[in-house]
């Protein structure tokens, strides 16, 4: 059991909570149901959290037994237990109960493009794309430098994410705010909608342009209905 000053009570809701409820614990959890297996992998999907903190949150979930740690190429790979993937109903619920109920304004207030490219690379639809090399460049213009280019490089399955040119063709060139990629991510919006608004623009390979809102992926909280409160 994690060390901590607790609540003082029986119930396993709060023994539970003494585990869960410290803060980032909830999603690096999220990041490890997300397949993520290193630190870095780690870091690139919380991408706000120290890594001081990370570490602390990494000790303290081995601790209570959520996850296990091994020595591979030089370095740590990171497992959940059996207990650990027990928690997936209870952090997809999370998020499903959060679309479904939250307003969208607040999913739109918290924008950062490193977790959206991050999590379009691994959600990103490979077979809808032709069998070759892809390289889909995107644009957020309204970013400072270091944040406002990125690229997915798609190859044999196997989906790289760059925020620096990797070199290659670009196939497609998608160019919008990053409040309007982020929205039509979340199921918020549509590709069609936001070109409408004059707010993305697709230049490039017409195919993958036509097929973007299929191969993209959106993410896995995007088809939960939201509930007018």
């Amino acid at each position: 059991m994690v060390e901590r000053d607790g609540y003082g009570q029986f119930c396993p809701v709060s023994m539970a909570s003494e585990v869960l409820c410290s803060r980032w614990t909830t999603l690096v959890v999220r990041e490890f149901l997300c397949g993520s297996t290193r630190f870095n992998e780690l870091r690139r999907g919380l991408p706000k959290m120290s890594p001081a903190l990370l570490s602390k949150r990494l000790k303290e979930l081995e601790q209570a037994g959520i996850i296990t740690t091994r020595s591979a190429n030089g370095g740590t790979n990171y497992q959940l237990t059996a207990a650990g993937e027990e928690l997936r109903p209870l952090i997809v619920g999370l998020g499903n109960w959060a679309q479904r109920w939250m307003e969208s304004r607040l999913s739109l207030k918290n924008l950062d493009p490193s977790l959206l490219m991050w999590d379009m690379r691994r959600n990103l639809d490979t077979k809808r794309l032709p069998p070759r090399r892809c390289t889909i460049q995107f644009l957020y213009p309204e970013l400072s430098a270091a944040q406002k280019c990125w690229w997915l490089v798609v190859e044999n399955g196997k989906v790289d994410l760059c925020n620096f040119d990797p070199g290659y063709d670009v196939d497609l060139l998608v160019e919008a705010a990053l409040r309007s990629m982020t929205a039509i991510w979340m199921g918020l919006s549509t590709i069609r909608q936001e070109i409408e608004a004059q707010m993305l623009r697709l230049e490039g390979d017409k195919r993958l342009a036509r097929d973007i809102q299929e191969w993209l992926g959106l993410s896995v909280f995007a088809k939960i209905p939201r509930m007018k409160t």
